[in-house]
């Protein structure tokens, strides 16, 4: 049952007590204690693997009680929480990084999924796109109360949960990395939103790798690793150099290390007024795109989500798209009427923003994963001991955090499925390389050696395509920049000419 309002005055809203959960005798938590106040964003980070998805599976009723040891209270009473439900009637609202959408249903339908108005025993479908409409409107959310989640990009997508968590009224919200898909301009109203519910006595559970917006929201932040809480910091009494070197336990010196990259005048990639829509009739999603990419070359490409990135690479990759007009080369040879496979043949490869949809088999191995896309360089009967020595290089080289390559890739935590994902398409010994969101849900310490390897695959003569919403990463590890606006090009900038103003006016399409 929620409690009444009277009943969360005087004691913490949420406070947890030697919480310690195992997994066939290993312990995932062990010992987590923090709590959080009336009107407080507290933050809980760590790396990948620390035991924050776990913190909210306990949190939220998924892994529920009896399964665990220690406590739970809320509003200074220990409550056994044994499903989604019996958090939701406790206050609580979760929002994690698996997306509970209807992919079938209506924006609208997705809001108010089990509590839609109703006019006697009938939906009042009318109010309830009505009431859709105004949150949409409130979170600046451009899109049709009545179009498919199916068809919405997987920001939006995020976004759309976040507006039904945040409109059930809870009093403490969980926020498992929300904005990790989300540009800078949807980030600020988010943040807006819940500096304002803030305001009005709502707390929030906030999981983030962006240690910027840690900073800019949180009251205080607790400190997991390795299951354990190791520190619980007030924000304006700490830095962000300090929380890093808490989570991974070594200091860090600087966030982009680029290295010393020099582009050759060799053109790997090139596109020339590509303009494509995403059924043939229809309107165009892409126009106009013309650049050049060469080898030793980090481009990136930024831009609001709905400005065209995902389906610029897919296109690119021969994934996504109708070619309306214009034309695309690799390696000096036209890209025309090709499949996915035969651009991985031709030298060129893509990790997708959605690694778990598009990326990875979840349910098979590592070692399946890693030599699923290279399985034709092992011959027309696959040689197996070849297949397993180049795989475990891989896994080796990336240092995935596994038992081996039998391990299971869909119990692997965020940032060594992202390794996984990166090595099946290194396996495939590209020339080009497009990154779309290739650090999006995973920690600092998993996102510096994305960097690394990103700075390695461009010092052996690779190029590469880096899609990114975070700007400070987009600047740090580019030397161009594209900003998409609307399908088109908002503005190319070279690494010196930018500014973070620069680069958001022409993500708006204007200049700044």
């Amino acid at each position: 049952m929620a409690l009444a309002d009277e009943e969360w005055v005087g004691c913490p809203l949420l406070e947890v007590r030697g919480l310690t959960k195992r997994f066939s005798g290993v312990a995932a938590l062990s010992g987590v204690n923090f709590d959080l106040r009336p009107g407080e964003i507290h933050a809980i980070c760590g790396e990948n693997g620390a035991g924050k998805s776990t913190l909210i599976k306990l949190l939220s009723g998924i892994h529920p009680v009896g399964t665990y040891e220690g406590e739970i209270f809320i509003g200074g009473e220990v409550v056994g929480l044994r499903s989604v439900r019996d958090a939701e009637r406790a206050g609580l609202a979760v929002i994690t990084q698996e997306l509970a959408m209807v992919d079938e249903l209506s924006v609208a339908e997705n809001l108010f999924l089990g509590r839609a108005p109703r006019v006697g025993w009938r939906i009042d479908w009318l109010e309830m796109h009505r009431r859709a409409r105004v949150l949409l409107e409130a979170f600046g959310l451009e899109i049709s109360s009545e179009a498919l989640v199916g068809e919405l990009g997987i920001g939006q997508k995020q976004l759309v949960e976040i507006i039904r968590a945040i409109d059930k009224k809870s009093k403490i919200l969980v926020l498992d990395e929300p904005t990790a898909a989300l540009s800078d301009v949807e980030v600020g109203v988010l943040l807006g939103q819940l500096r304002e519910l803030r305001k009005q006595g709502t707390a929030a559970i906030y999981i983030s790798h962006k240690l910027d917006e840690v900073f800019s929201i949180a009251d205080r932040v607790t400190i997991l690793r390795d299951g354990r809480s190791m520190v619980t910091m007030e924000t304006a009494e700490t830095t962000i150099s300090e929380v890093i070197e808490r989570m991974v336990g070594r200091e860090i010196s600087t966030f982009f290390p680029r290295g010393e990259r020099v582009a050759s005048e060799e053109i790997l990639l090139s596109a020339e007024g590509l303009t494509v829509s995403a059924k043939k009739g229809l309107a165009p999603c892409l126009r106009g795109i013309t650049f050049e990419l060469r080898a030793g070359e980090v481009l990136g490409f930024g831009g609001l989500i709905g400005a065209g990135r995902t389906e610029l690479l897919l296109h690119l990759f021969s994934g996504w798209g109708y070619r309306i007009g214009g034309e695309a080369r690799l390696l000096g040879k036209p890209l025309v009427n090709s499949t996915p496979g035969d651009s991985i043949e031709r030298g060129m490869t893509l990790v997708s923003e959605d690694r778990k949809r598009y990326g990875l088999v979840l349910g098979e191995t590592i070692g399946f994963n890693l030599s699923l896309s290279s399985l034709r360089r092992f011959g027309w009967r696959i040689d197996a001991v070849a297949e397993e020595v180049r795989s475990e290089e891989f896994f080796s080289g990336l240092r995935v955090k596994a038992s081996g390559l039998d391990a299971r890739v869909g119990g692997l935590s965020g940032g060594n499925q992202q390794k996984v994902v990166l090595g099946k398409a290194l396996m495939t010994e590209p020339r080009v390389v497009l990154l779309d969101e290739p650090t999006r849900g995973i920690d600092v310490g998993a996102k510096l050696e994305v960097y690394e390897l990103i700075n390695r695959l461009t010092s052996e003569g690779k190029a590469v395509i880096l899609v990114s919403s975070e700007l400070p990463e987009l600047m740090g590890m580019s030397d161009r920049i594209i900003q998409l606006a609307e399908g088109g090009i908002g503005g190319e900038f070279r690494r010196g000419e930018w500014t973070e103003e620069k680069l958001l006016g022409a993500a708006m399409g204007r200049q700044v």
